[in-house]
């Protein structure tokens, strides 16, 4: 990979997070829980067209990188640098492991 992959990689992998920390709820604020369906259409499908329908996210051989591991460790990392504690958030990134692997191991049984 070429520093110019590299750097185009990180900057799509920090733009998903750096927008739904900035954007999502100031959306649900001033919209309620419309303004989270606008987030998701929005910020979610930007990123996405961003990274994969343009190119931003590098991906080679057999590694696959998800946007969900870029928003986790972008919104984790910037909430501790915010002051949050690590361990007030454990619960909720371990449930949030449990789940998708349930999700997908539920998901490998359908399909």
């Amino acid at each position: 990979m070429t520093p110019g992959l590299m750097i185009a990689t990180f900057a799509g992998g920090f733009i998903f997070p750096f927008l739904i920390s900035m954007c999502w709820g100031k959306l649900v604020e001033a919209f309620g829980p419309a303004g989270g369906w606008f987030a998701a259409a929005f910020i979610v499908g930007t990123t996405w067209t961003l990274n994969h329908g343009v190119g931003l996210i590098h991906q080679t051989g057999g590694a696959w990188i998800d946007m969900a591991w870029a928003a986790a460790a972008g919104l984790l990392a910037g909430a501790v640098y915010s002051g949050a504690s690590l361990s007030k958030a454990m619960p909720t990134i371990i449930s949030a492991a449990i789940g998708g692997t349930l999700g997908a191991l539920i998901l490998s049984f359908i399909l």
